[in-house]
């Protein structure tokens, strides 16, 4: 038997972000700006997020809030529908703010994968400020950053790191 099985995939997965949120939480400490989660999911990233991000405003978008309810964003910041109509909404209050954002709308299906990161690639450039972070599950094509080699602990074509030129 050849290859990773959907388990192993996973894992690999998971721990590889966990890897590159740990490198990103240590670039980003002691800048000011708000944090962008695309997917929300079941919110454990998000709960992670929060955890080693306190006081710091995380905008989280889905199309659903399927979150733990100990996992839930505020209210406020919960922004529910496609990204590509939700997003943009908050360009004028967000645009060169965003200290770091994560990417997490991957799936098994290869269709959707292009086509969510392409929707990434062009919705969160003008979102980031210089030097800001993009984490992605999927690679992305960003106009003005430079793809950054993941951490120790991540694994290669995993997760994606990128930080936006200055």
């Amino acid at each position: 038997m050849t290859g990773l099985s959907r388990l192993e995939k996973t894992l690999l997965r998971l721990q590889s972000q966990q890897a590159c949120l740990a490198w990103a939480f240590e670039r980003i400490v002691h800048r000011t700006g708000p944090v962008i989660e695309l997917g929300l999911g079941l919110g454990r990233t998000f709960d992670h997020l929060r955890k080693h991000l306190p006081g710091r405003d995380i905008y989280v978008f889905d199309r659903v809030n399927g979150a733990y309810a100990e996992c839930q964003p505020d209210p406020r910041f919960l922004i529910l529908g496609e990204i590509e109509e939700t997003l943009p909404r908050l360009r004028e209050r967000l645009a060169g703010r965003v200290v770091l954002a994560n990417s997490d709308l991957g799936s098994f299906d290869r269709e959707s994968n292009r086509r969510v990161a392409g929707l990434a690639s062009d919705l969160l450039p003008p979102f980031m400020a210089p030097g800001g972070i993009v984490m992605s599950d999927l690679p992305l094509n960003l106009k003005d950053f430079d793809e950054v080699p993941v951490p120790d602990g991540a694994s290669p074509d995993r997760y994606y790191l990128y930080r936006r030129q200055d």
